[in-house]
């Protein structure tokens, strides 16, 4: 399995997860400019991989169609990996995936992850509409998973799988199995697969299924040693003081989707102050509990004890900024950060 180009550095590597927002009075047409722009600085500054989600029926998020937006990113990138963080598998035909990824990794060899999930990355209505025909929940992942592997193994086809991907069968598209709770985890250590856990969506789960994913995990042909990436939170900035107004964005967001708005990401605002109730407040500190906000030497410090507390062998950060050049500038200070870590 082809981890990262940036392996042989010292340190462990960073990557991005992007969500591809849209801000409010933006658009996607804005929003995919962005991401590619984004993307491109975060290869200049040493990111491994640069990671898309998918997201549908929320108007703040721009990635519904992963896999043509990954081709935006790779086609105009050189040398960072692009992939999926990731593709909600049982929205799709496992035959589709594997023809799109294949398709990928035949235009841009080497640098395609596949990263799948088995949420719905919707509501329940557009899940209903997106799975039309195929299974009501994820309780098919594994078989679902099974299938799309085989497409992409030429034996499979000895073995009397008389429906074949391409593009797709005999390249070699490294898997991820994605998750926020064990069941993820305890499958991609049964099968040998790397983990990625979202830590910054689900920070209570994440040392359970770090250990459940360690504990069970068996040597395959993609992997012989367990390889876990969790996903943090990071707004960064050149004082504590405009990080904590930027992350405000964010909390904003998920203030309206647990009121059941989902709507555009709304610019930062001086203090939260007044916009939450006290229950409400409660609940968006336990959820960012995990996030890392702060000037370059308070992330520096907080991601140090999240590397030794948990022993991830990758961090992909996820950081959701209105502002275009202030969301630049933060991973451009995480970058440095990284190599302050492991010079």
């Amino acid at each position: 399995m082809t981890l990262s180009p940036n392996t042989s550095r010292d340190g462990i590597p960073f990557s991005v997860l992007d969500f591809a927002s849209i801000v409010e009075g933006g658009t996607p047409s804005e929003s995919f400019r962005h991401t590619l722009d984004l993307a491109r600085h975060a290869e200049r500054w040493g990111y491994n991989r640069f990671w898309l989600a998918e997201h549908h029926n929320m108007p703040g998020i721009a990635s519904s169609a992963t896999s043509v937006l990954i081709g935006h990113v790779a086609g105009g990138t050189s040398t960072i990996r692009v992939g999926s963080g990731g593709v909600m598998l049982p929205n799709h035909a496992p035959l589709a995936i594997a023809e799109q990824f294949g398709t990928l990794e035949s235009l841009y060899p080497g640098r395609i992850d596949l990263g799948l999930g088995r949420a719905p990355g919707s509501d329940q209505a557009a899940s209903r509409v997106l799975r039309r025909g195929l299974g009501a929940g994820g309780e098919d992942f594994p078989e679902l998973l099974s299938e799309l592997r085989a497409y992409f193994d030429p034996d499979a086809f000895d073995f009397g799988n008389v429906v074949r991907a391409f593009p797709g069968e005999g390249l070699h598209v490294p898997i991820w199995l994605l998750g926020s709770s064990g069941f993820s985890a305890q499958l991609a250590g049964q099968l040998g697969l790397p983990f990625s856990f979202a830590s910054h969506f689900a920070p209570d789960y994440l040392m359970p299924a770090l250990e459940i994913y360690r504990g069970s995990f068996r040597p395959s042909a993609a992997l012989d040693k367990p390889y876990a990436m969790i996903g943090v939170s990071v707004t960064a900035a050149d004082t504590e003081r405009q990080a904590r107004r930027l992350a405000t964005s964010q909390q904003q967001a998920f203030l309206n989707m647990i009121r059941g708005k989902f709507g555009q990401l709304p610019p930062p605002v001086d203090s939260m102050d007044g916009l939450w109730s006290p229950y409400e407040e409660a609940a968006l500190r336990k959820q960012f509990g995990f996030a890392v906000v702060g000037d370059a030497d308070q992330v520096q410090e907080r991601l140090a004890a999240i590397i030794a507390e948990t022993g991830a062998d990758e961090i992909i950060v996820a950081s959701q900024i209105y502002d275009h050049a202030a969301r630049l500038r933060s991973f451009e200070l995480i970058a440095n950060v990284r190599r302050r870590l492991f010079s």
